[in-house]
């Protein structure tokens, strides 16, 4: 029996789906996808638009609070957002537990679900609530991932709490023991 000669299959071509062109997978006041091309819409507001004008947290506020701040909102936001930030002893525990080898969204999804269990969730899921939640997560992803990183590479059990205004700065603070120029944060 001969075997059959080797071809070579040559390029293999990107395949484009068309099977749901067209076809509504469901409604949102959340975005807008390619309504008019290629667009993508933050609660009607372009996203272009607001990458070159706003702020993460004018972002998240809109998304979850469902209209851009004014300058009172966005400070009383962010305040909120910083007072957020802070590590329950049960997630300390769990994220120290991880090993150095975790992948940053495993140690990230520990985080979440030790979180649900130090600070459950009102059993009415209302929409203050489900609010209240996104900015907990918000506020403190960043530092439980960076708390698990200094802990499990370096031995550190850093403070997580800085004085930084927003998510990103203070993101990058945590990263670097240091504050971030402020290039980096904008």
């Amino acid at each position: 029996m001969s075997a059959a000669p080797e071809t070579s299959p040559g390029p293999i071509k990107a395949k484009k789906s068309v099977a749901l062109s067209g076809v509504t997978a469901g409604n949102t006041a959340l975005c807008t996808v390619g309504r008019t091309g290629n667009d993508l819409a933050y609660r009607g507001f372009d996203i272009l638009d607001l990458a070159g004008a706003c702020e993460f947290e004018e972002v998240a506020h809109l998304l979850v609070h469902d209209h851009l701040p004014n300058a009172t909102e966005l400070a009383q936001y962010k305040k909120k957002l910083s007072g957020l930030r802070g590590i329950p002893a049960p997630v300390m525990s769990a994220l120290k537990a991880l090993p150095a080898s975790s992948h940053p969204m495993d140690v990230m999804r520990t985080a979440v679900s030790a979180l649900g269990c130090a600070l459950p969730e009102q059993e009415d899921h209302n929409g203050s609530g489900a609010r209240d939640i996104a900015d907990r997560l918000m506020a403190g992803l960043g530092g439980m991932l960076l708390f698990w990183y200094h802990f499990s590479h370096h031995g550190r059990m850093i403070d997580v709490q800085t004085d930084d205004t927003s998510i990103g700065g203070h993101f990058l603070h945590l990263l670097h023991g240091r504050p971030p120029p402020e290039e980096w944060t904008k």
